[in-house]
């Protein structure tokens, strides 16, 4: 409801000191920690942290484009839905979103969302072409690496089988 800035401002007007939209945003900036927070300018008022799905694709998107050049991208977003039996298809802003947090894949990745009837889920599935030769384990390891590094702390990395 209250995920655009004049929106928000009401918040301002009943003595909030700054306001952080939990959900991408038409018209206030964006930030995504590990992506983009080094643009943040401390004056605004209002800023969103964009969606959880952004946070996901942005980080990997990140990962991957500064290191291997994504040319185009798909992703696929897998999250809980309270229907018992029907996969829903539905819509998700977080491709547009992504593209304004990282201005450089603006256009360059389109997407798809699916509601499951399971208790608790959340997924993204990224494929890309690359503008640079890389294999699955040349992704794994700059993702680890990241998360090792400029990411620690924002982005985990784990080879188990956790599923």
């Amino acid at each position: 409801v209250f995920t655009t800035i004049e929106k928000a401002s009401q918040h301002l007007e009943g003595g909030a000191k700054k306001v952080i939209i939990s959900a991408s945003s038409a018209d206030a900036p964006m930030y995504v920690c590990g992506v983009n927070l080094d643009a943040y300018i401390p004056a605004d008022k209002v800023i969103s942290n964009t969606s959880c799905t952004t946070n996901c694709l942005a980080l990997l998107a990140k990962v991957i484009h500064d290191n291997l050049e994504i040319i185009e991208g798909l992703k696929t977003v897998d999250g809980l839905s309270g229907a018992q039996q029907n996969i829903i298809p539905a819509t998700t802003g977080a491709t547009k979103a992504v593209g304004k947090v990282i201005p450089t894949l603006n256009g360059k990745l389109t997407g798809m969302a699916f509601r499951i009837p399971v208790p608790n889920l959340s997924a993204v599935d990224l494929t890309v072409g690359l503008g640079k030769p890389a294999n699955y384990d040349d992704i794994k390891a700059k993702i680890k690496e990241a998360s090792q590094r400029a990411m620690k702390g924002i982005l985990k990395y784990t080879d188990e089988e956790v599923v």
